[in-house]
């Protein structure tokens, strides 16, 4: 893509682009510098980009916005507090949590619990579980996740 081609489609897809990234936002000013440092990074992928650049702009602008509310999230610490229960208690009472996570893990079907195991036991990558497992490496990442999310769910339901 030429300069002159990368600047008309810029000045084309600026408005289509703050736009999206307001939405995202909700904040005008936070947009502009949204889409300012995507058509920043665009520029300098000028000569690889081929014609249109809509959709790449799109998601370079959609990524940006998200890291930048990731980024202001607050996030809270956990805080001890003093105990009322002893050592001992708390000890038995993390090894009875543990011991009803395990039972909930060996409850899962092969598949995921392999992946829950290799990569929280284990400490494994993702693409080594992959290439393990002879599978696609976002394949993993979904069996994981929902395994996780049903390890959630069922002690959630436990506790209540």
């Amino acid at each position: 893509m030429t300069n002159e081609e990368f600047e008309i489609s810029m000045q084309r897809l600026r408005p289509v682009l703050i736009v999206e990234a307001k939405r995202y936002l909700g904040n005008t000013d936070e947009a502009e510098d949204m889409v300012q440092d995507a058509m920043m990074r665009l520029w300098q992928m000028c000569a690889q980009l081929k014609s249109p650049v809509n959709g790449l702009a799109r998601i370079l602008v959609r990524n940006l916005c998200l890291d930048t509310i990731r980024r202001r999230k607050p996030r809270e610490e956990i805080v001890s507090l003093p105990s009322m229960v002893s050592n001992e208690d708390s000890e038995r009472m993390e090894h009875e949590r543990i011991e009803r996570m395990m039972t909930i893990v060996e409850g899962l079907p092969n598949v995921p619990q392999t992946i829950l195991r290799l990569r929280h036991m284990e400490g494994m990558e993702m693409k080594d579980i992959a290439r393990l497992l002879q599978m696609e490496e976002a394949a993993v990442r979904k069996a994981l996740s929902r395994a996780r999310q049903t390890v959630r769910e069922k002690l959630t339901c436990n506790k209540q």
